[in-house]
């Protein structure tokens, strides 16, 4: 209540209530006029409205009002102003200026993070305030509009005869639609990192997208992380078309499949992605097809489901990896989809199967053995030439890699029906020439074999499916900025599981222990040895000096420029990990000690006397030939297997079928595509680089028709080089776990200079 004073002055003793004014004003801030969205907090005492302006005021306890003509003396409640005060910069607001501390803004670094506390004002704050008893007007100027969307629509338009796709996607705002792609693509670019992107998005549950200076809208973050994950090509700022569409292949649509089949998406002009990703995302409902009738064999329930998944790519023109573990019928599997080609009429033209030189008799053996009603032409040989014009009278071409560069006329001018290639991983370089060729043959189907689809990097994936679906995976140099760095160099989880997303519908991989139940158990083990003496004095010796050439060589030309260096020092140091007389030094010359292979010979004795039948891989074909003389001496038979053997049916045979209790194979000649069931046994010597070649090796006795458990042994010279492989074996898998796996543990994958030189540590 007023009390009379004085003259014409009232004086005015009650509880203040805050009263605030949501509006907008154009200033002009540096020169450039701006509009800026204000909260002025004024206080009322009884009708009487009082506004402070600086903290001075916010200080005094007795203040002169003049309002209406008539003047007042306030008796302040400055302790509640305050707290109504604290109240606002409470919710994100700051004050405007020192000169005007009851004008609020939101004043963060982006305009986004403003609007974003303004939209959590608006909806929350304001209706608690009013529960408070606050009064709040909202201004006809305040023109911030946040807007939650709703009505999502999506289109497709075809282009180059159907083969191309342009898609917009967004969402319709007042009857207008709103391509949200660039938007995307803009907050993309400015996020420090794509990680904490997601994570901010996870934790807010939402994202403010700027329409245009005043107009923003909502949008749920599961929407926006849906579309993140599909739409990978999004994470760069080239990736739209100057009217900022999505230009994409037809192949490369097949893995939008989750955008296609959204319910809550308005698709036009998408039918038939729509279908054709729908049918591949089920797998179970792939139709099962009849067993071809000049199949001779039984097919496991795994090898009949994967033809009914070789037939289902065939029927939808599409072509894919069958990766299933070494061992476990890739071949018969794509033998009998090939009967089924040939028993359906469908095969117009025959088909081209390419395989490392050394199985091109496995090849024919399996065909005549499985499905000998398909006639069959080996090309292989000087005499091959003589039958290169009966090419289209066969139903199956057998040829190898090497023989591509040296049958590239031919082989260009011929249409195939399927062109296979068993060993995929051949063509993981995609420069190399033979590569080119393969990329260039004709034909209406492919299919790549292989148990190791990634041995090394992610290149190799890229190298394969671009041989089946040129264009799904983008460019190489483009999958190579969107894929393989962030995957190998910083261990992007995300890009992970982004690039599984898209090579798993076109690859089938089966693993042993979850089809081959039936299998007897396998046992690994690491067996150490410690280098003694003038080996180790040995080792020692060539470390320090190169090291000490190494490093000179990358401060010379870098790390990128030294490989061969690097190299060449790692192999001088594997080579005396594994005998001394490998090395082409003088200073080796006069060491006769070989701890690895003392351990050897003291392990094959017991061995054969238990019974076993051991093979023994190692990569040095030098290293055999010393294991060999060692053997002579101790009257221990044996065959012997690498790329200088001419009768290599004779020397599998010695084994399988023989006397022969050790089989002494070099990687490179006899680390695949043999079936070598009669072994109990596997010996590295050495160890490998790529975990995946040492594992196809042990499964040339691991592996479907094995009755007997398998002992693997890894021989390993302690705290060398040797130790450091095995570690750097585990990133690989984990590499290849990343893409193959969805329940990868996320291991760092990534390889640089630190790894490389730690090869290079001393013996602790």
């Amino acid at each position: 209540p007023a009390s009379d004073v004085g003259k014409d002055v009232l004086e005015i003793d009650a509880t203040p209530t805050a009263c605030l004014k949501i509006h907008t004003q154009n200033l002009n801030i540096h020169g450039e006029d701006k509009l800026v969205h204000f909260a002025k907090l004024s206080f009322v005492y009884d009708q009487v409205i009082y506004q402070a302006k600086t903290h001075y005021d916010l200080q005094q306890s007795i203040s002169f009002v003049e309002q209406d003509d008539k003047h007042y003396r306030l008796l302040r409640d400055t302790d509640l102003e305050v707290q109504f005060i604290q109240r606002l910069k409470g919710q994100g607001f700051s004050e405007f200026s020192e000169y005007q501390v009851c004008d609020f803004l939101m004043n963060y670094p982006s305009a986004t993070e403003s609007v974003m506390y303004w939209d959590a004002f608006l909806e929350y704050v304001i209706p608690e305030l009013l529960d408070e008893g606050w009064k709040v007007d909202i201004d006809a100027s305040f023109n911030l509009e946040i807007d939650a969307i709703d009505d999502w629509y999506a289109e497709l338009e075809t282009s180059d005869n159907g083969d191309w796709f342009e898609m917009t996607l967004g969402f319709e705002l007042n009857g207008q639609p709103i391509n949200m792609l660039p938007i995307l693509v803009d907050l993309l670019a400015r996020a420090e990192s794509h990680e904490s992107l997601h994570q901010e998005l996870n934790e807010r549950g939402y994202q403010l997208l700027e329409i245009n200076d005043n107009q923003w809208v909502k949008i749920p973050a599961q929407r926006i992380l849906r579309i993140f994950d599909t739409i990978v090509e999004l994470y760069h700022d080239d990736a739209l078309n100057n009217e900022g569409q999505l230009k994409f292949s037809r192949y490369s649509g097949l893995y939008y499949g989750d955008l296609l089949n959204d319910p809550e998406l308005d698709w036009k002009g998408a039918e038939e992605l729509q279908n054709l990703t729908k049918k591949l995302g089920d797998f179970s409902g792939i139709e099962t097809v009849s067993q071809a009738e000049g199949l001779n064999a039984t097919l496991r329930d795994y090898q009949t489901e994967g033809v009914n998944w070789l037939q289902f790519l065939r029927d939808y023109d599409l072509n894919g990896i069958l990766a299933d573990d070494m061992g476990l019928g890739k071949t018969i599997q794509a033998l009998a989809s090939l009967l089924l080609e040939k028993e359906s009429g469908r095969a117009e033209h025959p088909s081209l199967v390419i395989a490392p030189t050394s199985l091109m008799s496995n090849w024919r053996r399996e065909i005549e053995k499985f499905a000998p009603s398909l006639s069959v032409l080996v090309l292989q040989g000087p005499e091959r030439k003589q039958h290169f014009a009966k090419i289209p009278e066969y139903d199956v071409i057998l040829s190898t890699y090497p023989l591509m560069t040296h049958d590239e006329a031919i082989f260009e001018k011929q249409e195939f029906h399927y062109l296979i290639l068993d060993e995929a991983q051949a063509i993981k370089n995609a420069k190399a020439k033979r590569t080119q060729i393969i990329y260039q043959l004709k034909a209406k189907h492919r299919l790549c074999l292989t148990g190791t689809p990634i041995e090394n990097h992610l290149g190799e994936l890229w190298s394969m499916y671009h041989f089946l679906m040129p264009g799904y995976l983008g460019s190489q140099q483009y999958f190579h900025r969107l894929f393989r760095t962030p995957i190998e160099r910083h261990g992007d989880a995300i890009r992970a599981q982004q690039l599984r997303k898209r090579v798993e519908p076109f690859m089938l991989r089966r693993s042993k222990d979850i089809v081959a139940a039936d299998l007897p158990k396998k046992t690994e083990m690491i067996q150490t040895v410690t280098l003694i003496g003038r080996q180790r004095d040995l080792y020692e010796t060539v470390r320090l000096a190169m090291d000490k050439k190494v490093r000179a060589e990358i401060k010379k030309k870098g790390l990128a420029g030294s490989q061969l260096m690097i190299l060449d020092a790692l192999l001088k140091l594997r080579q005396v990990c594994c005998d001394p007389r490998l090395v082409k030094l003088n200073k080796a010359k006069n060491v006769k000690e070989s701890a690895k292979l003392t351990l050897l010979m003291e392990m094959l004795p017991e061995m054969i006397e238990e019974g076993r039948k051991i093979l023994i891989f190692s990569q040095f074909t030098s290293m055999l030939s010393l294991i060999e003389s060692e053997l002579k001496g101790k009257s221990i038979k044996y065959s012997k297997l690498t790329g200088q053997t001419r009768k290599r049916e004779a020397a599998i045979d010695a084994f399988q079928l023989g006397d022969a209790k050790v089989f002494l194979i070099s990687l490179k000649a006899g680390g695949m595509g043999l079936n070598l069931t009669a072994a109990d046994t596997v010996i590295h010597y050495d160890p490998w680089w790529n975990p995946a070649v040492e594992r196809q090796a042990t499964d040339r006795a691991y592996r479907i028709g094995q009755d007997k458990p398998v002992f693997v042994y890894k021989l390993i010279t302690e705290n060398t080089v040797e130790e450091k492989i095995i570690a750097l074996q585990e990133k690989k898998q984990a590499l290849a776990d990343n893409v193959y796996s969805a329940a990868s543990d996320k291991k760092k994958v990534s390889f640089g200079q630190s790894d490389l030189m730690d090869l290079l540590q001393p013996i602790s």
